[in-house]
């Protein structure tokens, strides 16, 4: 028998440093604009960390999405989210995380999502919940009552979708990747930057006993070659990735039809 889908409140928590990104892709999205998903933001925080918890620590609401403000969420993604979180409630009752895109414990990549930066359709499809070691960013789903916590150390705006697995599987809890399609409507970035730099090295020392962990972007270890590799792999491919970017100024309601999911509600 299929439980139920979860039909508790959900709050979607945003820091932003641009309020035209934001209305273009977040506040545009049907679920968003409808009602159905309530907005947080935070504008301008020193750090991700600090703005998407003090988000947290104020939200009314137990599971509460944390989301890039280019975010797009395709009509039916709050319906989807439900169907979504009782899956991984029927495999995991004490669940802490769930992303739309990251790294499975077996190492594959998991989404699926659309990314205008690269241009095209992100992850492959899991028939069911899968567990994970890290997310990208763009959006992660928290259930407060897990305890889990952003650390406000954790400098600049990365590796927070990596810090927070390991967090909760430091307390004995699990995260997991579940097929929640989306258009990331992100634009191209040459580098992974200082603000990455900074975020790896505190990564790093926090988590020794841990490492290695294979993140999204880079492999995170003890001794840091892996980001010296990806840095100079980076900077090699930027013109031929630069070609592969779409324009981010696009209405993100045409890639989600154009990737199928003009209406993702579950049926049935």
């Amino acid at each position: 028998m299929t439980a139920p889908d979860f039909d508790g409140p959900i709050t979607v928590a945003v820091i932003s440093n641009s309020d035209a990104v934001l209305e273009r892709n977040l506040l545009a999205s049907p679920p968003v604009a409808a009602g159905g998903l309530p907005v947080a933001v935070d504008r301008n925080p020193p750090a991700a960390s600090v703005g998407l918890d003090r988000l947290v620590a104020a939200a009314g609401t137990d599971v509460v999405v944390l989301a890039h403000n280019d975010v797009y969420l395709p009509r039916g993604w709050d319906r989807l989210l439900r169907r979504r979180i009782a899956e991984v409630a029927s495999a995991d009752p004490d669940w802490a995380l769930i992303g739309a895109y990251g790294v499975g414990t077996d190492g594959w990549r998991y989404g699926p999502v659309w990314s205008s930066s690269i241009g095209e359709i992100l992850g492959r499809v899991a028939p069911a919940p899968v567990e994970a070691t890290s997310f990208d960013e763009h959006l992660i789903v928290l259930r407060r009552s897990s305890g889990v916590r952003f650390d406000d150390r954790l400098p600049s705006f990365h590796l927070y979708g990596t810090d927070l697995p390991l967090a909760a599987r430091e307390a004995g809890l699990r995260a997991w990747l579940a097929p929640l399609p989306l258009v990331h409507n992100d634009r191209f970035k040459g580098e992974l930057g200082h603000g990455f730099a900074a975020a790896y090295r505190y990564m790093q020392r926090k988590w020794r006993h841990r490492l290695p962990v294979v993140t999204p972007v880079t492999r995170l270890s003890w001794h840091g070659l892996e980001l010296r590799r990806s840095e100079r792999a980076n900077a090699r491919s930027a013109d031929f990735r630069r070609r592969m970017a779409l324009s981010a100024d696009t209405d993100p309601a045409v890639w989600a039809e154009r990737c199928g999911w003009g209406d993702v509600a579950p049926r049935g």
